[in-house]
């Protein structure tokens, strides 16, 4: 493996900050695109007109089916198109991990809930061993410093209930999230750094990944179990599990590695 390249495959931006002890190894996007904006979420109508009953759907214009149609409407079904398989794919592509907390259904309406959400980067194992064991365990991508749990930007934590991770209370907002890699256990950290929109930001108050790292912003941190499954994910994805409308466990799962810390609304 060519280590002057990152484990997602593509180049390393930053070439000072390679030389920095966190996040070292962890996936740099090309070009260090920038990342959308950590969004809220709102319920989504879905009271669209019914097309069949509603009596405005017929066009008074109507289109001819002439011979000339017909053979515009061929070529334009024919015409070469742009596939996914033709754009340029983003190493680690993005993901999102939601749920809701704290509400009920009535009837078939769900209500008064409160959104965790989780933007992260997601990496692909690519036929590695992420972990490795004894005093390596997880150097290949933190070379010892903190993860940023992902790839490329800062992972970000939103939350709009306070919630209880033991007893400790985090209070309803946003946070950059990073872990300490153990074999036996981990440690979630939940920080006040800024993320940065991309490597280039000049922002002294947000950071790129884990780069330039420190624990002076740290707002709570709390054990993660670590176990090996028995079944490995190629692509890193984070989960909310064993869900209750209370709290749940925020888990982890790459490769055979599945890290889990439990939580519960604040009351």
């Amino acid at each position: 493996m060519d280590w002057g390249r990152s484990v997602d495959g593509h180049e390393a931006e930053q070439g000072t900050l390679n030389r920095l002890a966190a996040g070292v190894g962890e996936g740099t996007e090309r070009n260090c695109e920038a990342q959308p904006h950590f969004p809220l979420r709102a319920p989504i109508p879905y009271n669209t007109p019914d097309a069949k009953s509603s009596p405005h759907t017929e066009n008074p214009m109507k289109i001819a089916r002439t011979p000339a149609f017909l053979a515009l409407a061929t070529a334009f079904a024919l015409a070469p198109t742009t596939t996914l398989d033709a754009q340029e794919r983003i190493p680690s592509p993005r993901g999102e991990a939601a749920t809701q907390v704290g509400g009920s259904y009535e009837g078939s309406s769900y209500t008064g809930g409160s959104w965790i959400v989780v933007d992260y980067g997601r990496p692909i194992t690519r036929g590695r061993d992420v972990f490795g064991s004894g005093d390596d365990y997880g150097r290949m991508i933190t070379t010892g410093a903190v993860w940023r749990l992902g790839a490329n930007q800062s992972t970000r934590f939103m939350t709009e209930a306070d919630l209880m991770f033991g007893d400790q209370r985090l209070p309803a907002g946003e946070y950059t999230i990073f872990a300490d890699l153990g074999e036996d256990e981990w440690t979630l950290i939940f920080s006040n750094w800024g993320a940065k929109q991309s490597g280039r930001e000049d922002n002294p108050d947000a950071l790129w990944g884990s780069y330039g790292y420190t624990a002076d912003r740290d707002v709570l941190r709390t054990t993660m179990e670590v176990e090996s499954a028995a079944m490995s994910s190629d692509q890193m994805v984070i989960l909310f599990t064993d869900m209750t409308s209370n709290g749940g466990n925020f888990t982890v799962w790459w490769d055979d590695q599945v890290a889990m810390t439990p939580f519960s609304l604040a009351r």
